[in-house]
């Protein structure tokens, strides 16, 4: 466990995102170890019935994400003021109301998918496979989420690296029972379905007996499992506010799915191969922002705020250098990269997905300025400033994907994404500006 109230600001930030980074990289590897595995052993059709399925999954996860993040930052909060009373209520008030929420949530969905796949204009020969991968998925999203709560909990307290080994040890365990079932017992999508779950039953235990033996402050006896009703609110303002900004953002790539199923299977392959690939690139920028939310957290707890402008500003600059070596890199190796999720003999498709890569790349450096903009509003819990950008931001990206695919084919996914990400850092950062101001004027602090 680690404070990062004191000492040296990039140091605390930078080394907390690290772990963070790398687990959201092997935590990318759960849907791209079924991809690439499904995609070798069981054809493009395979591939694209998991693409396919892919936001509908996130839609449900983010919900997930959603609860175990809002009440992450007033976790981080009542851990810099050295409240462990309420920290363990907010704990117990978060783990018995999100469970009645994910059972209720995954009720809904087992029933809707069928209908949701179908609106998506999901091509016929790929309907079944699509929709037996996510009822497995939805039957196991509650392991999903009792895993995102204790990895938060662990690290709101500072403690970034025991996620991250609990995280690989679910990692190797989804692939080796991918290649088990998909391969040797020739499962298919289910195949890779069934690796997902059980390594998140795996990461639950895992993440309980780290806890129970390691970190008793986090250890909750009977007695303590109580609902707070006034944290409960609290954390609920957070959590859904942050649940409906991921839906909103998986539901409009539910609608820029449909926007690119139209352009045939080797289009799907490509946009969706892409999309996986964005999804690496991009989490170093997001983790950045998770790290810098949980600074400024435990910060904002203990009343410091020349050291939250600190961070944002030291986390803005690392995530900017980052972002410009990587859209160089991507630019000119795209055509390699595309070929470690599609057969080389795929000419069209390894084609289709190094255009979407190279015209994406040019706008990968408006990510940094979202992703820290994003971390700083969490850390203060204006989750309403987060969740209007993403308003603001989605309903673009989607209209103009569906104007643009039909002049640019899945590129014009990439220009509407970038297109969006302007107008969302535009919005942010104006707020920004004056919410800096203000804090300068009632604090007299130079920040």
């Amino acid at each position: 466990m680690k404070k990062m109230t004191e000492g040296n600001v990039t140091k605390n930030i930078f080394f907390f995102t690290i772990p963070i980074f790398l687990g959201n990289i092997f935590q990318q590897m759960y849907n791209t170890a079924d991809a690439v595995i499904v995609g070798r052993f069981s054809g493009k059709e395979a591939l694209a019935a998991v693409g396919t399925a892919g936001p509908i999954m996130n839609i449900l996860i983010f919900f997930v994400v959603g609860f175990s993040l809002g009440s992450a930052i007033l976790m981080a909060e009542f851990y810099g003021a050295e409240d462990i009373e309420k920290l363990k209520k907010e704990i117990a008030t978060t783990i018995k109301a999100g469970a009645v929420f994910i059972f209720l949530l995954s009720a809904v969905a087992l029933f809707s998918v069928k209908y949701i796949l179908i609106l998506m204009n999901t091509p016929i020969e790929i309907m079944e496979m699509a929709e037996g991968y996510l009822r497995i998925i939805i039957i196991g999203l509650i392991f999903s989420f009792l895993y995102n709560i204790l990895s938060a909990e662990m690290r709101a307290v500072g403690d970034s690296k025991t996620p991250l080994g609990i995280l690989v040890i679910a990692v190797v365990l989804n692939i080796g029972l991918d290649i088990y079932f998909i391969k040797n017992l020739g499962m298919g999508v289910k195949g890779a379905a069934y690796a997902t779950v059980i390594s998140q039953i795996a990461a639950v235990v895992i993440s309980l007996l780290n806890i129970y033996f390691r970190m008793p402050v986090l250890r909750l006896t009977l007695k303590e499992f109580v609902i707070d009703l006034t944290l409960l609110k609290k954390t609920m303002s957070y959590s859904l506010s942050y649940a409906v900004q991921q839906t909103i953002i998986f539901t409009g790539a539910v609608f820029v799915q449909g926007a690119v199923n139209p352009l045939g299977i080797d289009s799907i392959a490509a946009f969706n191969s892409g999309s996986r690939i964005d999804g690496f690139i991009l989490t170093p920028g997001d983790s950045m922002g998770a790290a810098l939310t949980t600074f400024i957290s435990q910060n904002r707890g203990a009343g410091k705020d020349e050291r939250i402008f600190k961070g944002f500003k030291s986390t803005l600059t690392m995530s900017l250098l980052y972002c410009v070596a990587t859209a160089i890199l991507i630019f000119i190796f795209s055509g390699s990269i595309m070929k470690i999720f599609i057969e080389s003999s795929e000419t069209e498709a390894i084609f289709l997905g190094r255009t979407y890569l190279k015209t994406i790349a040019f706008f990968y450096i408006l990510t940094a300025l979202c992703n820290t903009l994003q971390g700083f509003f969490r850390g203060f819990g204006r989750m309403d400033v987060t969740l209007i950008a993403t308003f603001i931001q989605i309903p673009i990206r989607v209209v103009l994907s569906y104007m643009l695919t039909k002049y640019m084919g899945i590129s014009g996914v990439a220009v509407g994404m970038g297109i969006g990400w302007i107008f969302m850092a535009s919005y942010e950062g104006y707020l920004y500006m004056r919410y800096r101001n203000r804090r300068r004027e009632l604090n007299g602090v130079h920040i």
